[in-house]
């Protein structure tokens, strides 16, 4: 275990915080009208599942963990498990489908994660940044809508709604980022 600023905090970090584990989800700084800057914290229960936001001074210090950070090839899904594989022995390990939380969607077969473990127990698991999936619906343009105005509701393959420009229609792959499902492009190719 390590002190550090509350400031350093970054998500994917696990701190231990009144006797629990958390994996930061996101960190904002926020800087009242007077005063000193705030750090807010969305931040989950590794045991529970449980999301907490907390907040802290800059000057605050935490307790960082320390995690070892291993790839893993996500398998499949079983119950409330996913099922990862090793890529380097083929040893099976199941986690948790709340490690994700609401990027469970965006979890693909044998997709690529990194998986942070603490004492061997897998506490946190980072998708790739950025994923290709079909628009499956997206809601027609609006007469008179400038392509530039406004992006319009769409759904995604794997059931997640997301916002995308005009131009975008049902049928066509577009990539977007698995933190928070907002339209990156269209897919080349």
């Amino acid at each position: 275990m390590a002190k550090m600023q509350a400031n350093q905090m970054r998500a994917g970090m696990v701190i231990e915080f009144e006797g629990q584990r958390y994996t930061i989800l996101r960190q904002n700084i926020m800087i009242p009208g007077k005063g000193a800057a705030v750090i807010q914290v969305d931040m989950r229960n590794i045991k529970t599942g449980a999301k907490k936001d907390q907040r802290w001074r800059t000057a605050d210090t935490v307790e960082r963990l320390t995690t070892e950070d291993k790839e893993f090839t996500f398998s499949y899904a079983e119950g409330d498990h996913l099922v990862l594989m090793d890529p380097e022995t083929f040893e099976q390990t199941t986690v948790s489908k709340d490690i994700l939380g609401d990027r469970l969607p965006f979890l693909v077969e044998n997709m690529v994660v990194n998986v942070k473990l603490i004492e061997g127990e897998a506490v946190s698991m980072d998708l790739p940044d950025q994923v290709t999936l079909e628009v499956t619906e997206a809601d027609p343009v609006v007469k008179g809508q400038t392509a530039s105005s406004s992006y319009k509701p769409a759904v995604l393959s794997n059931g997640v709604k997301t916002m995308v420009p005009p131009f975008i229609t049902a049928g066509e792959k577009i990539v977007v980022k698995t933190a928070d499902a907002s339209y990156v492009e269209r897919a080349k190719g």
